[in-house]
């Protein structure tokens, strides 16, 4: 869950398996859970620099939209529940 908010939050960004380190994940898990999503597509290898590989999340793919309209809508839920409590109205 740690490496999908991490990924999902700098979307727009690409990552080595390293930049995923500040996850708070430890390297087994990074090099266990890595290839398995780069498997179902919800990574996609983007380019190398060097020997390292750069992965992002795969905005094309239908299950990795859905968890980020599901965050997206938490982040947006809990702003608005923020804002009624200090009685603040962002627009």
């Amino acid at each position: 869950m740690r490496l999908m908010q991490f990924l999902i939050e700098g979307r727009d960004f690409d990552y080595t398996l390293t930049d995923m380190l500040s996850a708070n994940i430890s390297w087994g898990t990074v090099n266990m859970i890595v290839p398995k999503l780069v498997k179902v597509g919800i990574l996609i290898p983007v380019r190398k620099v060097g020997r390292a590989t750069l992965y992002k999340i795969n905005q094309d793919n239908k299950v990795a939209v859905q968890l980020i309209k599901i965050y997206d809508s938490l982040i947006l839920g809990e702003l608005e529940k923020r804002e009624v409590e200090v009685g603040v109205v962002v627009e």
